[in-house]
Order: C-alpha cells, then structure tokens, then sequence
C-alpha cells in the first residue's frame, strides 16, 4: 500500500494545560514518564511514553479546553508534502503550517466530524 502522505511512524499525542511547570511534573511524579525537552519560549514539553515511538506533548494555553481530548500528531517526513496530499482530498486545515526553526513543521487540520488532528516534520538533528 503506498503512502502519499509520508507517515515515518511516530505519534505525538498532544495535550492542552493551564501551568505547563504543575503540569509536566505530574507527568513526571504520577505517571513515571521520562521529559525529553521542554521549550519554554513556545510552551510546550514533551515526554517519552510507555508506548514504542509515541509520546506524550503538553503544551500550555491561556484557556485549556474543559472537555479535554488529545490531538493526534503524526510524524510525516515533510510536512509540505503531507499537506500538499491531505489538501488534495479537500481537507480543512486549521491556519498556516507553524515552523519553530531546528524542531517542528506543524499542521492542524480536522476529520470529517471536525476531530482536531496534526502532522509534524521532526527538524531537529536527530529526527
């Protein structure tokens, strides 16, 4: 089966926060996960889960969503291109692409029922 998009076989799941410091020490203190890096300019951490190649982002927001729910980030190889392909099946994106130089391309876009997914380029030296 080929793969148009380009997946490269990681998951990001992404979590809204209110204090990303109370935050990601509950991660560390309660569940045992592992924090790979934090970037505090972006506000955004992210942990090492139990799961092979899947981890665990909490990013900090003014009004974190009540309701909860993760956003399902998919590692693609480029970014451009995955887009380029989701678009093409009409897809709705949520704004531009955001790049934070030397880490990540991302792209939010929705399923059919408006369920919030991402695609991310890994920009860093060991992606």
């Amino acid at each position: 089966m080929t793969n148009p998009i380009g997946f490269d076989g990681r998951l990001t799941c992404a979590l809204e926060c209110a204090d990303l410091a109370k935050a990601s020490q509950w991660y560390e203190d309660v569940l045992g996960f592992k924090k790979l890096y934090q970037v505090d300019e972006i506000g955004w951490c992210e942990f090492q889960s139990p799961v092979a190649d899947t981890t665990v982002g909490l990013s900090q927001v003014e009004s974190p969503t009540e309701k909860g729910g993760a956003t399902l980030t998919f590692g693609v190889s480029d970014v451009a291109v995955a887009r380029k392909a989701l678009e093409e099946h009409g897809v709705r994106f949520d704004g531009e692409t955001i790049t934070e130089p030397g880490m990540v391309s991302l792209a939010t876009f929705y399923d059919l029922d408006g369920n919030k997914l991402m695609i991310a380029q890994d920009l860093s030296q060991n992606g």
